[in-house]
């Protein structure tokens, strides 16, 4: 009944959904300061480990949830984008790379970006408008060719397989697909939790721990919701999603600029809106809604060429911190675990570049 009720509706599901998703994400991301790649500044610049922590932990409690919706047949995450039967292994290890050091140099992943421009922070507007336009010239603009180039001389298939891990699983141990799939979700989210929980700052920081379990449930809601929404005989099914911040910033743009063309926006549209409000709630409840802008031109260069690497390399990487580090996951992709290795190494690589253009420019 309640699928029936998604489908018939889907439009109004998944305008309705990404919102108040959206807005319960903002407004986490901002109360607890939940960033990646403040979680790897820290660990650069203070051996602090506990926002790490929580980003495992959201993962954990992401790849949990999304596949115990599986098994419940409420989403079917094999029709999602990140468990297709193509390797992209140049995306994922170069685009993710790219990602990971526009970050750095943007003071944010995309999603710490909404949250700050929900509180007001201009300079994260900027960010968002040319990460949105970057973001669209590689998907089908200016840089599309190069891209398209470049992954149909580097991906292979996996033929008949995709590239879930317990699919590798299966092949290797020769356990039914479905065991394996639950064997390999166990044993990693067991270890993700042993990690975190091991840390008793961590253990006894509550703001941190519930950063992590908010933001992975936000990811599981967005799967119900896209997943019940499903429907394979309509004219052009929308695959399910869940939350991700690189194509939807671009497709928020297109909307703004094309709205009579399609008046009820999708749930990545609106997940971005519902961000910047929530954000914009949480700031305004807690009382620290200020305007903010670049302090200087270099300042503001390396807020755009971070935003404008961010746009390409997510592209590439078919995701972002969010979008492919907790959500790719949650499906188990292997193409995902290889994207957040690249983008973990590329922030830290980053973070030692910015200290070497702030030395020189000081």
């Amino acid at each position: 009944m309640l699928r029936e009720t998604f489908a018939n509706n889907a439009h109004l599901a998944l305008a309705l959904g990404g919102l108040l998703i959206g807005f319960a994400f903002g407004a986490v991301i901002y109360r607890t300061n939940y960033c990646a790649m403040g979680a790897l500044s820290d660990i650069h610049n203070f051996n602090d480990y506990r926002r790490f922590r929580a980003w495992l932990l959201a993962a954990a409690i992401a790849l949990l949830g999304a596949q115990l919706l599986h098994t419940a047949g409420v989403v079917a995450l094999e029709r999602s984008m990140y468990l297709g039967s193509s390797f992209n292994w140049f995306g994922y290890t170069v685009g993710g790379f790219v990602f990971g050091i526009g970050m750095v140099f943007a003071g944010g992943c995309p999603s710490r970006n909404l949250a700050r421009a929900g509180g007001g922070d201009l300079r994260s507007v900027l960010t968002l408008l040319v990460l949105g336009l970057a973001a669209y010239m590689t998907i089908a603009g200016l840089v599309a060719p190069v891209r398209s180039t470049i992954e149909g001389v580097t991906a292979f298939s996996l033929g008949g397989s995709g590239q879930g891990v317990g699919d590798l699983l299966s092949a290797l141990v020769r356990l039914p697909p479905g065991s394996a799939r639950w064997v390999a979700t166990v044993l990693i989210v067991a270890a993700a939790l042993a990690y975190c929980f091991h840390d008793d700052r961590f253990r006894t920081s509550p703001v941190h721990v519930l950063s992590g379990v908010g933001v992975g449930l936000m990811v599981v809601a967005g799967w119900a919701v896209t997943g019940l929404a499903y429907d394979d005989m309509a004219t052009r099914p929308v695959p399910p999603i869940s939350l991700t911040y690189i194509r939807p910033v671009g497709d928020t743009l297109q909307w703004l600029s094309l709205f009579t063309a399609t008046p009820v926006p999708g749930f990545g549209v609106t997940s971005v809106f519902g961000a910047l409000l929530g954000a914009f709630a949480a700031a305004t409840v807690m009382g620290r809604f200020r305007l903010a802008t670049f302090s200087d031109a270099g300042d503001t260069v390396r807020n755009l060429l971070g935003a404008a690497m961010m746009g390409v390399g997510g592209v590439m990487a078919l995701g972002c911190t969010v979008g492919q580090a907790v959500t790719g996951v949650s499906t188990l992709a292997f193409g995902s675990f290889v994207t957040f290795g690249a983008m973990v190494a590329g922030g830290f690589y980053g973070l030692r570049l910015l200290e070497r253009w702030i030395m020189a420019s000081g």
